[in-house]
């Protein structure tokens, strides 16, 4: 049996990794540029965080994604996503003056649907590609390439707005999707064949990803474990500068301490493979979600130290369960179904933290901040204690 380490050294499991290094930089450049532009061509605070749930919009059409990644080949269609993707951004060039905004939050929903197309296709060709025993480490090494851009990508971003405009950034955004498109056109991939099922109808066929999700042992368990814990991540998310001024701290350092985070998933990335063939995909993922609990228990506390050293147990934990929640998916989700089940757990890892992102901020203003961080502990704690009594199948589907 091929080692996974040997599995991820095949020239074409090296390409693929470029294509998606080179997608992730172009769908992490703008992202929060976007909001800073808004805000300096309106004036309005308001208007530019209205960019992030523009942002959020694409959640809706995911499960029509899937549906559509299930039934054609995946790669070609991540070559015309990653090509329309580079042309809905010209439009920002441009964009000069406050009357502009309209587009931009057009540009934005357009931009951010390329991410929910890369999820529903992503899972298919690693499944096609590799054998179950490697997708554990290629998840790990893609959720590492993510960190990187994570870490990366703010103060680049920033500095380069600063320096130049956005103008600079857009182009590399569109040079990157456009460079992705060439990858994805000349890879030779033997794609699992498309599902020729006759439809049961729009709804229910493009609810299936999350009916598998929610009925199949134990990814069911596990689904509701991290749609919990990823909520909960977002009422972090909302009270963030709030912890910042109870600990005395700039609300400036969000970033290095971010890229803090950013490190310690990283880390995570680089050793969750390992970690899952030792102990078990379910096990790495429950004790992910009760490190996500620790974590945030200084988070409560005055003391600068162990609230640090905990954002990045959290950055560490947080990376590790995704990793082993979306590797579990895999495995255990058949051919033709991994379209709709991948964009249905992009919905859920993405889509409670925003929604309870936003209403976290509006509890701020009547709830102590400490308050809603023991709530996200007691809710990790719960999600991770459950999680411990799942137990993987002897078999996967074909």
């Amino acid at each position: 049996m091929t080692s996974p380490a040997a599995a991820l050294r095949t020239p074409t499991f090296r390409v693929l990794t470029a294509g998606w290094a080179l997608t992730n930089f172009a769908d992490s450049v703008l992202v929060l540029i976007l909001a800073v532009w808004v805000t300096d061509l309106t004036g309005s605070a308001a208007l530019g965080g209205a960019t992030f749930a523009a942002l959020g919009v694409p959640a809706l059409a995911a499960p029509l994604l899937g549906r559509l990644a299930d039934r054609v080949s995946r790669r070609r269609m991540l070559v015309w996503t990653y090509l329309g993707g580079g042309l809905v951004l010209v439009p920002l060039l441009f964009v000069t003056q406050a009357g502009h905004v309209g587009v931009v939050y057009v540009v934005t929903v357009l931009y951010a649907t390329v991410a929910y197309v890369t999820a529903a296709c992503q899972s298919g060709l690693l499944k096609d590609l590799l054998p179950d025993e490697a997708l554990g480490h290629a998840n790990g090494r893609l959720a590492a390439i993510d960190q990187v851009f994570r870490i990366a990508m703010p103060v680049l971003g920033a500095a380069v707005y600063a320096w130049s405009g956005p103008a600079p950034l857009v182009l590399a955004a569109i040079a990157a999707f456009g460079v992705s498109a060439l990858v994805f056109a000349g890879v030779r991939l033997a794609e699992s064949s498309p599902d020729d099922e006759a439809p049961a109808g729009f709804r229910a066929d493009a609810s299936e990803g999350f009916r598998y999700l929610f009925s199949t042992p134990p990814l069911a368990g596990m689904t509701t474990a991290i749609l919990w814990a990823m909520a909960a991540v977002g009422l972090v998310n909302a009270v963030a500068f709030a912890i910042l001024d109870h600990l005395g701290l700039s609300a400036a350092l969000l970033g290095p301490l971010t890229a803090l985070q950013g490190v310690a998933g990283l880390a995570a990335g680089l050793l969750a493979g390992r970690l899952m063939l030792r102990l078990g995909r379910p096990r790495v993922f429950a004790l992910g979600l009760l490190g996500l609990a620790v974590g945030l228990v200084p988070l409560l506390g005055s003391w600068v130290v162990p609230a640090v050293l905990g954002m990045g147990v959290v950055g560490f934990t947080v990376t590790s369960a995704v990793i082993a929640y979306v590797t579990e998916r895999q495995v255990l989700t058949p051919a033709r179904l991994q379209g709709r089940v991948g964009a249905a757990s992009h919905v859920v890892l993405n889509l409670p933290g925003v929604l309870v992102t936003l209403a976290g901020a509006a509890a701020l203003a009547v709830v102590d901040h400490r308050v809603l961080v023991a709530v996200n502990v007691a809710v990790c704690l719960v999600c991770g204690l459950f999680a411990l009594r799942l137990r993987a199948p002897a078999t996967s589907p074909d």
